[in-house]
C-alpha cells in the first residue's frame, strides 16, 4: 500500500497545526494582563479561603499571590482569547460570564438529574458511547468543556482526540437520542461551548 495518503495527511496536519499556532499567539493576551488576571484569581481565593478582612492579612495575602502570580501567570492564562480592554476583560467576565456559566450548569444539572430519575424509574435506558466535534482548540477551554458534560449527570467524557486541527469528545451517554454527531453534539454541549468561546480560543 502507496505510503502517499499517509505522508499527505502528516504534512496537512503540520501546516494546520502552524496555522492554529500563529492564529493563537496572535490573539495571546500580553504578559502583563496574564499577570493582573492570574493575581485577581488567587487573591480572591485568599479572601474566600482565609474569611479574614483584616489590614494585614490582606497586605500579606496581596504580596504573596502577587510574587505567585510572576512566576504562574501562564497557568491559568494561557489559553484566555485577547479582547478589549484588561478593565472591560475583568468586568466582564467577573460579573456576565462566570454568573451565566453558573446559571446554565445549575440549570442543566436539574434538567440531567429528572432525565435519569426518569430513565432509572421507567427502566427505558439506551446507553451508548458518541464522538462530538467541539469548535474549541485551547486545552483549558476542552478541558473545561469535558468536565462539564462530566459533571451533568447522564453524560460521561471518555476521552479527547485532536486531529488535523479538529477536535473530538467520546462521551458516555446514558440515552443515545441520536446517531446524527452534529445534533447529538447540541444536545450534549447545550449552552456551555457557546460559553466557553467567549473566553477561551
Amino acid at each position: 500500500m502507496s505510503r502517499v495518503p499517509f505522508y499527505l495527511k502528516e504534512r496537512l496536519d503540520e501546516i494546520r497545526q502552524r496555522v492554529l499556532y500563529e492564529t493563537y499567539e496572535a490573539q495571546k493576551l500580553p504578559k502583563w494582563e496574564q499577570v493582573v488576571l492570574t493575581w485577581i484569581a488567587l487573591f480572591s481565593f485568599w479572601i474566600v479561603i482565609s474569611g479574614n478582612a483584616r489590614i494585614e492579612n490582606l497586605f500579606i495575602g496581596g504580596i504573596a499571590t502577587l510574587v505567585i502570580s510572576l512566576f504562574m501567570y501562564e497557568m491559568l492564562t494561557e489559553d484566555i482569547r485577547q479582547t478589549g480592554h484588561i478593565v472591560e476583560k475583568i468586568l466582564y467576565i467577573g460579573l456576565f460570564v462566570i454568573p451565566q456559566y453558573l446559571f446554565i450548569m445549575a440549570f442543566r444539572l436539574i434538567e440531567s438529574n429528572f432525565k435519569v430519575a426518569k430513565h432509572a424509574i421507567l427502566m427505558d435506558i439506551n446507553p451508548g458511547i458518541i464522538k462530538i466535534k467541539t469548535d474549541l482548540h485551547s486545552n483549558t477551554g476542552i478541558t473545561i468543556l469535558a468536565n462539564s458534560i462530566t459533571l451533568t449527570p447522564g453524560t460521561l467524557t471518555l476521552d479527547v482526540d485532536k486531529k488535523l486541527g479538529e477536535t473530538y469528545l467520546y462521551v458516555h451517554w446514558i440515552d443515545v437520542e441520536t446517531l446524527n454527531r452534529e445534533v447529538a453534539g447540541e444536545k450534549i454541549k447545550g449552552d456551555i461551548e457557546a460559553w466557553l468561546k467567549k473566553i477561551f480560543w
